[in-house]
């Protein structure tokens, strides 16, 4: 096979499979957004994921660090060892048909893909299988994991793979992200987090008859919420918190005994969280004595702020220049602007730009559980361009595109930069060295440490009785056709 210009043989037999896998590519991301698995739940997401790992010639070990839904493939042997992680959950209520450019779920109620987690997990397997047939014909020495990281809305996983010592011996890490655009940064990308559940006890009464008996865990719930409202005005610069209730009672006539309020807690680092966590404690401890109820926390999980390596960042970049921005059609572009028009998003249509490497970056208050990862080991976060420019994601407009060729052809440029970076580190083993050397600047005078409590396990039943509720309306709409990756002569 003849070198393609300024790319080699081996990033060119990756992307000869690719090329000739795009269908695959498009049906594995299509399968899974009719999939529509929220986090912890993503049963027949991972399943697929890891068949077609497994029959590409990867070693899996599924379940790990106790997610049922979690795996880490791996093939290769010794050093350097890379890995590539992303998610593949969907989010409640967003439920949005393929190339409709107006509200219309495909189940009313049911969770759907409303960002594009779905084509991450296309990109992910795509680009490792490439780099795996590099790595076999051309005999590249390393070790390539690939770990499937379940329930990221939830900020959950990441975290408990890092504690658990699945990054222990990774040299560098790569993730890619849906974008409207390729992108990648360095420095700090995402914020940390804290998501912590604030339980309530009381007493029942009858409302009417005799509510001077009972104790009012709701209450309780208001109160630290007006609390939490006050301390608004005290937080730190780039701090803020964000709750829902997820348990206020069963009917007014019964005073609750029990409630709960699930509190996000934000911030640019692991101790402004951690701070944020503490002072939400004191004023659920004021709510309670005010209400003369008790309360207890659960931290389901804590997550450090995203960090891009610089070495890493510029590598990625590269690659983007080589691969270049998908040739997107008139029709292409014509539904991008029709959508941006109905989500009243400025409507400039698909980029057709390969963007400048942002950094140092600025940090966004979105968190991501890859965080954790990020300061183990040198890593880049990268985009691809597999969604619509200006609109928001977890909100209808965001699922639009998801199962068109704009998703489609998205997914194969992010595959052959994944693939392409893949097989850059592995030809080029000194770029380790310097990611690492860079690494150690970047996070000079910072000590990681796991935010989980001691102990934890991962939160088995989130999202279970929802997709208890939807799944099998959700599955009259699977696709019947299973991808099947076709390896090179």
């Amino acid at each position: 096979m003849a070198p393609l210009p300024d790319i080699g043989l081996e990033k060119a037999l990756a992307f000869d499979f690719l090329e000739r896998n795009a269908t695959q590519i498009a049906l594995l991301g299509d399968s899974i957004f009719y999939f529509g698995e929220l986090g912890m739940q993503e049963f027949e997401t991972a399943k697929l994921m890891t068949q077609l790992l497994e029959e590409g010639g990867f070693a899996l070990e599924r379940g790990i660090a106790g997610f049922p839904t979690g795996f880490c493939a791996t093939f290769g042997s010794g050093s350097p060892i890379i890995a590539v992680h992303t998610e593949y959950d969907a989010n409640p209520d967003n439920s949005q048909k393929s190339g409709v450019i107006r509200p219309e779920a495909i189940v009313e109620g049911a969770p759907g893909h409303c960002e594009g987690h779905n084509v991450n997990a296309a990109v992910m397997v795509a680009g490792a299988l490439a780099a795996k047939e590099a790595m076999q014909k051309f005999g590249l020495k390393g070790t390539l994991k690939v770990f499937g990281a379940p329930a990221e809305e939830q900020l959950v996983s990441r975290p408990y793979f890092v504690r658990d010592g699945y990054f222990d011996d990774v040299d560098l890490a790569l993730t890619p992200h849906v974008g409207a655009q390729f992108g990648v940064g360095y420095g700090l990308i995402q914020s940390a987090l804290v998501s912590a559940y604030f339980t309530f006890h009381g007493e029942t009464a009858h409302a009417g008859s005799a509510p001077w008996k009972g104790r009012d865990a709701l209450d309780a719930v208001i109160l630290m919420d007006v609390g939490m409202a006050e301390h608004r005005e005290h937080m730190m610069p780039n701090t803020m918190c964000q709750r829902v209730i997820t348990d206020g009672g069963e009917q007014p006539n019964v005073i609750p005994k029990r409630a709960q309020v699930w509190w996000y807690f934000r911030g640019s680092t692991a101790d402004a969280v951690m701070a944020l966590l503490e002072r939400a404690k004191k004023v659920a401890e004021g709510a309670a004595l005010m209400t003369n109820t008790t309360y207890e926390v659960e931290v389901q999980s804590a997550v450090w702020p995203v960090r891009g390596n610089q070495t890493l960042a510029e590598l990625v970049q590269a690659e983007y220049q080589r691969v270049g921005a998908p040739e997107w059609t008139a029709e292409e572009d014509a539904l991008a602007r029709r959508l941006q028009q109905a989500a009243q998003a400025e409507p400039i249509g698909l980029s057709r730009a390969v963007s400048i490497m942002n950094g140092p970056a600025t940090q966004k208050p979105a968190s991501n559980d890859a965080g954790d990862v990020s300061w183990k080991a040198p890593m880049a976060k990268f985009y691809f361009p597999s969604n619509i420019p200006n609109i928001s994601y977890h909100h209808w407009a965001a699922g639009v595109a998801l199962a068109t060729s704009i998703a489609h052809k998205g997914a194969l440029a992010g595959s052959k930069v994944l693939a392409a970076s893949l097989i850059e580190i592995f030809l080029n083993p000194e770029i380790v060295d310097k990611a690492k050397a860079v690494f150690a600047q970047e996070t000079k005078g910072v000590s990681y440490f796991s935010m989980l409590p001691l102990g934890q396990k991962p939160p088995l039943d989130l999202n279970r009785a929802t997709m208890q509720r939807f799944r099998d309306d959700m599955r009259a709409h699977y696709l019947t056709t299973r991808p099947r990756f076709v390896g090179l002569p």
